[in-house]
């Protein structure tokens, strides 16, 4: 007689190489096809060459335009410990060139939280975060990019991408994905520093005004009504 949970692991493990073996190649077909635009970058490289650490926040709408745009370069950034999804996504992003940490603000998160506060404590450190992930509500920062920028004096940079041709899905969020032969242009907004003693509620305004004038921005400048 077959074990049920073995079977339920070997299910779970092809879908995961599945998963990771077609989203790589699918993400590497729909955006390496795309023609790349990178505005006012310099707010980035100025406080790289600081020796600061930096948080890239962007909307959970526009993750993957974010992604795309900064791999290869050993960046952190978080996945939720929901498997396979979870699972499936720390795969494609490590072959991408990201680090992966496994956690959220909604499972994991005081371990997730952790270990994002010792990465930003180490100078020139860059970790991506999206402020309103992994289940909204939307375009609302939650609590885990401002404290932790609060407390390792860490610096925001937020970012903003879209692409001329693409999906939407919508969720919780409408998510977008880059159809291939676009042009994708990223924005990155101005630093934002954040000390221990301004109020959460102001933090997240400043933040939350900054992200929403950058989607706003990028929406005009690739064409979306």
């Amino acid at each position: 007689m077959a074990n049920s949970e073995n079977e339920r692991r070997l299910r779970t493990r092809f879908l995961v190489f599945l998963g990771q073996t077609l989203g790589y190649l699918l993400l590497r077909l729909c955006y390496n096809t795309n023609r790349w635009e990178y505005l006012n970058k310099n707010f980035f490289d100025e406080a790289k060459k600081s020796g600061v650490s930096i948080i890239i926040a962007s909307w959970h709408s526009t993750l993957l335009s974010v992604f795309m745009g900064l791999a290869k370069n050993q960046y952190y950034g978080l996945a939720g410990n929901h498997h396979p999804d979870a699972e499936i996504i720390s795969r494609i992003g490590k072959k991408l060139g990201w680090n992966v940490i496994r956690g959220s603000s909604t499972d994991g998160g005081k371990k997730a939280y952790d270990e994002m506060l010792r990465t930003l404590e180490t100078p020139g450190s860059v970790f991506a975060i999206t402020p309103d992930g992994p289940q909204g509500p939307p375009k609302i920062p939650k609590a885990g990019a401002i404290r932790a920028a609060q407390k390792t004096r860490a610096i925001i940079i937020p970012i903003a991408g879209q692409s001329t041709k693409r999906w939407s899905v919508k969720n919780w969020d409408i998510f977008y994905i880059s159809k291939p032969f676009g042009k994708t242009t990223i924005i990155f907004g101005e630093p934002i520093h954040f000390d221990n003693n301004q109020k959460f509620e102001d933090c997240q305004n400043i933040l939350k005004n900054a992200l929403d004038k950058l989607e706003n921005k990028v929406q005009k400048h690739v064409g979306m009504d």
